[in-house]
């Protein structure tokens, strides 16, 4: 029989979504490793943010760095998905606003450090999001 690949219904719903929910948590996971390894550029991190306005910058830098390391974990695990998704979101959101917006849309090409890929990871964890969300009974 012949495969119709072509049909628009998913086959491998759950097996897609942890795709892309493995792939979003290793990549933002890699922020947070890169600061435990570059201890220096916190507190650099903690005086951008009280430059843009938010008080104790390196306290915020280092929860920041804890946020995304929490909840990428509890998304390779699987575990407390929708909470993950939501602390991600707001980091991905105050990047895309505070530093991607200022260089336009495009990553590379035409641009450069644009929003685009901002957007690609908050698209993906809405969507993760929205297919862990509890369904009302």
């Amino acid at each position: 029989m012949i495969q119709q690949w072509y049909k628009t219904n998913p086959a491998n719903l759950h097996r897609g979504m942890d795709i892309v929910r493995i792939g979003v948590a290793l990549i933002i996971l890699m922020h947070p490793l890169h600061g435990y390894t570059h201890l220096a550029n916190i507190p650099k991190f903690g005086e951008f943010l009280t430059e843009l306005g938010y008080p104790f910058g390196t306290a915020l830098a280092w929860l920041v760095l804890l946020v995304q390391t929490s909840s990428s974990l509890a998304l390779l695990a699987n575990r407390f998905v929708v909470p993950a998704c939501l602390g991600h979101i707001v980091v991905v959101c105050f990047g895309l606003i505070h530093v991607h917006s200022h260089y336009g849309w495009y990553v590379v090409g035409p641009g450069q450090g644009g929003m685009e890929w901002g957007f690609i990871l908050l698209t993906s964890l809405l969507g993760v999001m929205w297919a862990y969300w509890p369904e009302k009974r």
